[in-house]
């Protein structure tokens, strides 16, 4: 999942409005895009490219407040009367229900560092789930204690004792449930200790230096107080659901644009966002992967049709847009429209939550089928009342 930190402006990516006057157009143009009737804006070429493997959502909506915030992207719900503990993201959820696929990989990577704007940095939170199902984030100085060696193979026979007396305790005191969370942490971290399968996913050197090219590099750096524009991270997810990841979430860029948005966009989102994009849906079609990894695009709400007196487009959480691909859905057509300003939804909404419905579907879970405790006790299905979108499956 592709977090476009702070909202990018769907009426400029991917549903251009050349009927609106000037002040809601904008100077930019579409583009034809390799399937008939679809076309994009002229300045994401690699995505018009490569339309019949995408699904362009133009009529995204669920965000209630326009407050800036990654939670309704990670959760498909909001923030608003939260059960007990809080709800759970994508990711944390199907690290429950599913587990890893491999011991020595954790099910869930989150690889934003953290932002100057909290939400803009999260990964997706645990919620009610606990800290065991929290996304593991290899950013920062972690990265240097994960390779195994043998001058650290003595201290880790003795943590390992150590955590026997730590279970022996556990025992003796009968507690439940406060210590669930860190001893599938403590059991994780031993599997991770002991293999270099993650570290290796990690590590970009071991990829072809052709590939690494072919993605590019981009800027690590935080972009304001946003996140990276990091062109390496679309490569290590990649890299990552080889070796075993479930759920990858990656945020990129600071949208919020209320001012100078066509020179933002232009300069120093749109391309970035237009490769980075293209080379990881075009590296998992080569690799036959594009049944198997599913990909999501999208940003916490869409942008005014009026373009404000800065040349930007502020908050509007009526209707936003995103990107499907892989999974195996059909491809190569638009859901949804919006009227002739980009403001209101005409045809087909599409809640966050349907697309989360989805992505469960992919994953071999009915969402309305299982449920999860809260803190209280309380079950809770995956999603609320939001079926899959019929028109990929």
């Amino acid at each position: 999942m592709i977090y476009l930190v702070g909202a990018p402006p769907h009426q400029d990516m991917y549903d251009l409005k050349m009927d609106a006057p000037a002040e809601i157009r904008g100077p930019f143009k579409p583009v034809n895009t390799n399937v008939s009737g679809i076309r994009i804006c002229e300045h994401l070429p690699k995505l018009a490219s490569i339309m019949d493997k995408l699904v362009p959502l133009r009529s995204v909506y669920g965000s209630p407040s326009g407050d800036h915030d990654s939670f309704i992207c990670y959760t498909g719900r909001t923030v608003q009367k939260q059960p007990p503990g809080g709800w759970p993201s994508l990711g944390s959820t199907v690290s429950k229900v599913l587990g890893p696929s491999e011991g020595s990989v954790p099910p869930f990577f989150g690889l934003a560092p953290d932002a100057g704007h909290p939400p803009y940095g999260s990964p997706g939170h645990p919620g009610f789930l606990g800290v065991a199902h929290g996304a593991f984030r290899p950013s920062g100085p972690i990265r240097q204690d994960m390779v195994p060696n043998p001058s650290n193979a003595v201290h880790l026979s003795d943590r390992t004792s150590l955590l026997k007396e730590f279970d022996r305790l556990r025992s003796d005191l009968g507690t439940k449930g406060t210590f669930d969370g860190v001893d599938a942490l403590r059991r994780q971290s031993l599997e991770i200790m002991t293999s270099s399968k993650m570290v290796d996913a990690l590590d970009l050197s071991k990829e072809p230096l052709a590939v690494r090219e072919w993605y590019g590099k981009g800027d690590p750096k935080n972009y304001g107080d946003g996140a990276p524009r990091n062109l390496e991270h679309f490569l290590m997810a990649r890299r990552l659901v080889e070796a075993g990841a479930r759920v990858v979430t990656l945020n990129f860029g600071r949208w919020d644009f209320h001012s100078d948005n066509f020179g933002e966009c232009k300069n120093t989102h749109f391309p970035w966002f237009d490769h980075g994009m293209h080379a990881l849906i075009t590296d998992l079609h080569d690799r036959g992967l594009d049944k198997d990894v599913a990909v999501v695009a999208w940003g916490e709400f869409g942008r005014t049709p009026q373009i404000n007196k800065d040349a930007g487009r502020d908050h509007w959480p009526q209707v936003g847009g995103g990107i499907l691909a892989g999974g195996g859905f059909r491809t190569g057509h638009v859901i949804g429209a919006t009227d002739r300003t980009g403001g209101t939804i005409t045809r087909r909404p599409v809640h966050f939550g349907e697309v989360h419905a989805t992505l469960y579907r992919h994953f071999g879970i009915d969402p309305h089928a299982v449920t999860l405790p809260d803190f209280s006790g309380r079950p809770h299905y995956l999603v609320d009342e939001w079926q899959a979108l019929p028109e990929v499956l």
